[in-house]
């Protein structure tokens, strides 16, 4: 299936303890918390939403999936794309995930310490790994942001598109959940170095960042906490 054949607004369930929240920078402690995963996914599908971004927060901190109950509830629920993130460090995770009807897992930390498990995952379900890659000051980081890796973001989208990276997810750290704005020069070279989708997430507050992001070649855009908080409407956001 072809990826994002045109510009998406994706929402964002990120999901701990079994319910979902928005963290600022990603700091646990900082959650504020909306509800049911299921609700939160049935609504946004309502909405029009065509792919939906689940998080398994417990899982990118903890290294394991906790929340696996409430993304099969999601996928079972709703007929949409899924893509999930969180917690999945092996590619038999990511299979398994694939084989349950998810239909893109994104991989952060796992892509960076094993570049090989992009291939691996790829061989059994093409065009099905989203590669995340989260920058802070221009330099991607892992284990929860606190780690730099000495890679640069377009290097290393160039080097997943070769192990066969279906998309990348590019997260900018330093605006994410503050509901400031985005930073565009940060995303513009991606589109630019690679030919799979690049999706852009973090700091979205308008409805012109929105725009902002698609005009500098975001095949999509993850919008969470301002969805949530109600700053625009996905309709809204979708019309732009």
């Amino acid at each position: 299936m072809s990826h994002f054949p045109e510009f998406e607004v994706v929402p964002a369930v990120d999901v701990q303890d079994g319910e979902v929240v928005q963290l600022v920078q990603g700091e646990r402690g900082t959650e504020k918390r909306y509800g049911d995963p299921v609700e939160a996914a049935r609504r946004w599908v309502d909405e029009g939403a065509e792919t939906l971004h689940l998080v398994d927060l417990d899982g990118a901190f903890e290294g394991q999936r906790e929340n696996a109950a409430a993304i099969e509830a999601i996928v079972d629920a709703t007929d949409v794309a899924v893509q999930v993130g969180g917690g999945i460090r092996t590619a038999a995770d990511a299979v398994a995930l694939l084989d349950g009807g998810v239909d893109r897992v994104i991989l952060g930390t796992a892509a960076i310490e094993n570049p090989d498990i992009v291939g691996e995952i790829s061989d059994e379900y093409p065009e099905s790994v989203m590669v995340s890659l989260d920058a802070k000051d221009g330099e991607v980081v892992v284990s929860g942001w606190t780690e730099g890796t000495g890679l640069d973001p377009v290097e290393a989208a160039a080097r997943y598109e070769k192990l066969g990276a279906g998309a990348i997810l590019f997260t900018d750290v330093d605006v994410e959940g503050q509901l400031e704005g985005v930073q565009t020069d940060r995303i513009e070279r991606l589109p630019d170095a690679v030919d799979i989708p690049v999706v852009a997430s973090g700091g979205v507050a308008t409805v012109d960042d929105v725009r902002a992001l698609r005009e500098a070649g975001a095949a999509a855009v993850v919008v969470g906490t301002a969805l949530y908080e109600g700053q625009f409407t996905l309709r809204e956001a979708m019309s732009a």
